[in-house]
Order: C-alpha cells, then sequence, then structure tokens
C-alpha cells in the first residue's frame, strides 16, 4: 500500500514574512497536499498572529501548480454551510481543482465562544455536523439549493457553476464516534484522526496502534452498513498527537519506521506539522525537509 506524505501549515506568519515561502517550499519539498488550520485562534497562539484560512489557501492557490491545498479541519463553530460553500467552489476555481476540505464537528477552544454563544455539548456538536455536511454536499453538487433545518436554512441558494472537481471537490471527514464515522461513511473521500486523545500524556505506542485499528474497525462497520467498501476512502493521520509527539521527526529513520508502521494499520496518507519554533511543533527544519524528500522513496521499498 502506498503512503503519501502531506503538511500542515499554522497561518501565524504574515505573507510577505514566511508565509509565501512555506507554500512554496512545501511544493518543492514535494509533499501531497499542504494544509492550514481552520480556527479564528488557536490554543497557545491566541495571543499572536494568526490568519484566516480561506485567504490563506487562495493565496497559497495563486503561488503553487501541483501541491494540493486544503483545510485541516473546517468546523460548524464559526462557519455556515451556505456561505461555505461559496468559498470553496472559489477556492477550488482558483487552485484549478486542487482543494481538499477536511471537515469535523469542531470542538470547545476559542472558536467555540468567539461568536458570544456557550460552547455547544459533544451531543448538541454532533447534532449540528449532521445537518451541516449534508447540506454542505448538496450546495456543492446542486445548482440551487433550499433547505430548512434545525440549525442550518438555504433558500435557493445558487453554486454555479460548481466545484472544477466533479461531482465535487473532496471530503477528509475528522471523526472517532459512531456518527462522526457514519457520515464519513456516506460523505467522505478520506477519514481523519490524531489517534486517541486520552492517550497522548501516557500512552504508549502499542497502545496508540491498538486504538487507531479499532477506529479503523469502526469505519469499516460504518461503510458496510450502508453497502460501501471503505477502501474507497483515504485514511489520513494528523501527527503530533499520539504518545510519539513529536519524536518521529527527530531523525529520517524514526519517522519512516512511525510511518512504515502507521502504513500497516491501513493508513495511506500522514500528514506532519511544519516545523514551529518554541511550539508543540518545534522539529529541526533540516531534518524535517530530509524527512520530506527521502522518506517517501524508502516507504515504497
Amino acid at each position: 500500500m502506498s503512503l503519501r506524505l502531506s503538511t500542515v501549515i499554522l497561518p501565524y506568519r504574515r505573507w510577505q514574512e514566511g508565509g509565501r515561502s512555506t507554500w512554496t517550499r512545501a511544493e518543492q519539498l514535494g509533499f501531497h497536499t499542504a494544509y492550514t488550520y481552520d480556527h479564528l485562534s488557536w490554543r497557545s497562539f491566541r495571543d499572536g498572529p494568526w490568519f484566516g484560512a480561506v485567504p490563506t489557501l487562495t493565496a497559497a492557490a495563486a503561488v503553487t501548480e501541483r501541491l494540493r491545498l486544503g483545510t485541516l479541519v473546517t468546523s460548524p463553530n464559526f462557519r455556515h454551510p451556505v456561505t461555505l460553500a461559496k468559498e470553496l467552489i472559489s477556492l477550488d476555481d482558483i487552485s484549478d481543482g486542487r482543494i481538499t476540505l477536511g471537515i469535523g464537528a469542531g470542538g470547545t477552544g476559542f472558536d467555540a465562544t468567539a461568536l458570544g454563544q456557550e460552547p455547544w455539548t459533544p451531543r448538541e456538536r454532533a447534532d449540528r455536523f449532521g445537518e451541516f455536511l449534508p447540506l454542505l454536499d448538496r450546495l456543492l453538487t446542486e445548482d440551487a439549493v433550499s433547505y430548512e433545518g434545525d440549525f442550518y436554512s438555504a433558500h435557493e441558494a445558487r453554486n454555479i457553476p460548481g466545484c472544477v472537481q466533479r461531482p465535487r471537490l473532496p471530503f477528509a471527514v475528522a471523526a472517532t464516534g459512531p456518527r462522526g464515522l457514519r457520515l464519513a461513511a456516506r460523505h467522505g473521500q478520506a477519514w481523519v484522526t490524531t489517534g486517541d486523545p486520552k492517550l497522548f500524556e501516557n500512552g504508549t505506542p502499542e497502545q496508540s496502534d491498538r486504538a487507531l485499528r479499532e477506529q479503523g474497525d469502526r469505519l469499516a462497520d460504518a461503510c458496510a452498513a450502508i453497502g460501501r467498501e471503505v477502501s474507497e476512502l483515504d485514511r489520513v493521520l494528523l501527527t503530533g498527537f499520539t504518545p510519539e509527539r513529536s519524536r518521529p521527526l527527530e531523525s529520517v529513520d524514526a519517522f519512516v519506521d512511525f510511518a512504515g508502521r502507521h502504513r500497516d494499520l491501513g493508513f495511506t496518507e500522514l500528514v506532519v506539522h511544519w516545523p514551529i519554533a518554541d511550539s508543540d511543533f518545534t522539529a529541526d527544519e533540516k531534518i524535517f525537509e530530509r524527512i520530506a524528500m527521502e522518506a517517501p522513496a524508502q516507504l515504497k521499498e
């Protein structure tokens, strides 16, 4: 099984002060996709620079040619399907069909309260996501959509000419719970996970592998329930949140070992964070670039 290597570039740099050069370097290094977080702000970066995902990806599309681009991930926390669909169709057009939408139910961070609302409970997030994603699917595949739901509405929303990618740009659905996995099975072209968050602090790699295998089994069950082959979905691991944390980026050999183990678990794409000094994503940039250039070939051997 082949394994693609992608990266996620956090939008904390001004475009003319390292932002642009990072995205173009990602293409030069041969990454399959470069994603960015779609947050209003995020964790330790809350009190520092942070830019919007859609304008950042628009700029990245203008300075790259082959690199796929995407969000990892967008959520309903501060988005509406109607306006998001218009932005995605525009992005897909500007990039000539290079956009992937990573999307999930959202969390409890800064995004959850920035619009003045109380943070939603896990059940409320799942309820909204269960309405958001099918409506977004329709908006990206139909010329005109009307819909009245419990949380979202659309009245003769027009999205002409639609996506460059047909029938629409791909969805990479982040999910670990049963309702999210059912949505991934029905609407996703890929499934995204970060592993089991309960294992991040004190878990072992073996426990993490077991948890990821169990998540994959539940995805397969969700696909079987609707008569879909689970092999139709790519499996994406956003790294940095398993018990190994950033250790796989300490050497090419360490990464190849980590990547090979997860390829054997059925993953088709690994996403590594672009190094950020003095953060949870600190890594040696020279080693990071060696991993990008050397590891994919070793993983084919």
